[in-house]
């Protein structure tokens, strides 16, 4: 009697299950791998933590042949690789990393197919040695992830994926997928055209991050801001500070240590060594806070990233969504905590208007910036504000901090007129901290030394204090009504539309600067439901930390991340189902069959010591 043929979608299934421990795919996943998985091009649009990976890893080994992934990260190839094989997948990388000997003996195996997987950095595939490597190797598909940096507006661009074309002309019969993020609609068109994907499927997921909750302070004194949140919010806990400057990160974290906190510094221009181990202490130990410039994070995989914080604005919506998607890929609350004030925006803008990139480059640039600052000064929902920028819809989250404690708006058309008459009467030469002091009354010396304590405007806002004046003058210049002059060292000038305020023509509303009494954390019920935290006992906390325990042990003999071991959400399940058997224990997410082999002796009988 034959054997039925089994399905694509059981063979899927089959590999999710028996490789990677899920008894089921999650929101769309199950569509794409079966499309690309039949051999169909895609463009995959899916949140950071929403199980992008599997939609390549699980067709490369359902489909004959070995999936070559393109990664611009050389130095977290080593984790992904290793978190594979935990899985009983063959797969390697090929990188500066490897000695001639160690890529020699890759590219053996790869062109002998015994390898399921190998990722390749975007320069090393382009180089002649290695398309000859493909054309020797049986090819089950391409995965180009990342695939934002295929964009020259974007925060992330990297040239050699503008030659990553070559894919698809020499290896025309061969299906591929690329992933990111992080694109809005102009960025997606770029990426089709650049990766000559016209005829492949797109797939846009939910872009929201339900777990991850947004918070935007004014800018005060921004290190102990920081250090308040820290310590009330997150004790402990892992985390990324990003700065804009190499400068601004050193002297972050040192002040950080300073204060008790267990503080790295990462930027481009730390010796490669140092940057490497502060990079994997921070992957593989427990409670490390990584200040670092934008040239630490992108595909970083450490799940148990608790919060990340801004000290300095990002240049766009799109980089501040990628670099806060690096909190809470496991499901568990996490925080997206940024200071914001008027020298940031400031900043920016001479960044833009200084660089020496086109006009249209400028031009773009600019308008992300006005998109992001729509961001910062919303009075609404900041989610309904973020989601909309990527072109989906969506209701009040209730999980962000104008959400938690609405801000108030007020009518700042009078306090508007003065400080733009304000910025007339001094000549259009001074900054907001000097226009403060004039409106407030302050005659100190340099006030003095120009004669301003003797203009009409001198002392007419003494009714607002310092820090409400700094709000004006922010959000004039967020609303266009004022701009700065980076020739004239910062000053504010009037813009052409400040004229219809000052006349009276037109009305502003603004919120309202105040400070937020934060609400204590919890898990929103879907994230309680991935990551079953919520559900432990008494009994059942205690088994988890034992179980965290055994896995940090586990992972410093193999010298891995523990997550490469088995991720939270996997011990949290473990610590709530309390299996008594091997057969119970590979119900549980996460454990394969590979894991289930190595590890499941261990697991059944730490469970049994703790009963």
């Amino acid at each position: 009697m034959q054997t039925p043929a089994i399905s694509l979608r059981e063979r899927t299934l089959a590999a999710l299950r028996d490789v990677f421990g899920h008894a089921a795919f999650r929101g769309p996943q199950a569509e794409i791998v079966e499309h690309v998985s039949a051999g169909g091009d895609a463009l995959v649009l899916m949140p950071t933590g929403g199980g992008k990976s599997l939609c390549y890893q699980v067709p490369s080994l359902v489909r004959p042949g070995t999936g070559v992934v393109v990664s611009p990260l050389i130095a977290l190839m080593q984790d992904q690789v290793e978190a594979l094989r935990q899985s009983g997948v063959r797969a390697a990388f090929l990188n500066s990393a490897l000695s001639a000997a160690e890529a020699r003996e890759v590219e053996r195996a790869a062109a002998a197919g015994e390898l399921d997987l190998l990722y390749v950095a975007p320069e090393r595939l382009l180089t002649p040695r290695c398309l000859d490597l493909l054309a020797r190797t049986k090819l089950a598909l391409f995965a180009i992830d990342e695939a934002h940096c295929v964009s020259q507006w974007g925060h992330d661009f990297r040239p050699e994926y503008l030659q990553l074309s070559v894919l698809h002309e020499r290896f025309p019969g061969v299906p591929r997928i690329a992933l990111t993020a992080t694109a809005d609609p102009q960025t997606r068109a770029e990426i089709v055209a650049r990766l000559a994907l016209g005829d492949a499927r797109i797939f846009v997921s939910s872009f929201d991050r339900p777990n991850i909750r947004y918070t935007i302070v004014d800018k005060a004194e921004p290190r102990a801001q920081l250090l308040r949140f820290l310590r009330d919010e997150h004790p402990g806990d892992a985390g990324i500070v990003y700065c804009l400057s190499r400068k601004k990160v050193e002297e972050t974290a040192q002040w950080l240590v300073g204060h008790g906190i267990a503080a790295l510094p990462y930027h481009a221009g730390m010796d490669t060594e140092t940057r490497a181990a502060n990079q994997a202490r921070f992957q593989r130990e427990d409670g490390i806070v990584m200040v670092a410039t934008i040239a630490f994070g992108m595909g970083i995989d450490k799940p148990d990233v608790r919060f990340v914080a801004h000290l300095d604005l990002p240049k766009s919506i799109e980089g501040y969504y990628q670099e806060t998607g690096r909190a809470g890929r496991d499901g568990s609350p996490a925080d997206a905590w940024m200071t914001y004030g008027l020298a940031d925006v400031v900043q920016q803008r001479r960044l833009i208007e200084q660089s020496e990139a086109s006009d249209e480059y400028k031009r773009v640039g600019s308008a992300k910036l006005d998109a992001l600052l729509g961001l910062c000064e919303t009075a609404g929902c900041r989610r309904v504000r973020l989601l909309a920028y990527f072109g989906e819809a969506s209701e009040p989250c209730g999980n962000c901090d104008t959400c938690i404690d609405p801000p108030e708006t007020w009518d700042a058309t009078v306090a508007s007129q003065k400080a733009l008459s304000a910025i007339y009467r001094t000549g259009q030469r001074f900054g907001a901290v000097h226009l403060i002091d004039v409106l407030r009354g302050k005659a100190g010396e340099r006030v003095a030394r120009f004669g301003h304590d003797k203009l009409s405007v001198f002392g007419v806002g003494a009714d607002l204090d310092e820090a409400a004046w700094r709000g004006v003058f922010r959000q004039l210049v967020a609303l266009g009504f004022a701009r700065v002059d980076h020739e004239a060292h910062g000053a504010l000038k009037l813009a052409e539309s400040s004229r219809a305020v000052l006349k009276g023509d037109a009305t502003v509303e603004m919120r309202r600067s105040v400070a937020r009494a934060r609400s204590k954390r919890s898990l929103s019920p879907a994230a309680a439901e991935r990551a079953g935290v919520t559900a432990l006992d008494e009994r059942g906390h205690a088994l988890f930390d034992r179980l965290k325990s055994w896995r940090r042990d586990e992972a410093h003999r193999q010298g891995v991340p523990a997550y490469v071991i088995l991720h939270d959400a996997t011990l949290a399940e473990i610590a709530h189902r309390k299996p008594a058997s091997l057969a119970e224990l590979a119900l549980v997410g996460g454990i394969g069959a590979k894991k289930l082999e190595r590890y499941g002796e261990a697991l059944v009988d730490l469970v049994a010591s703790a009963a």
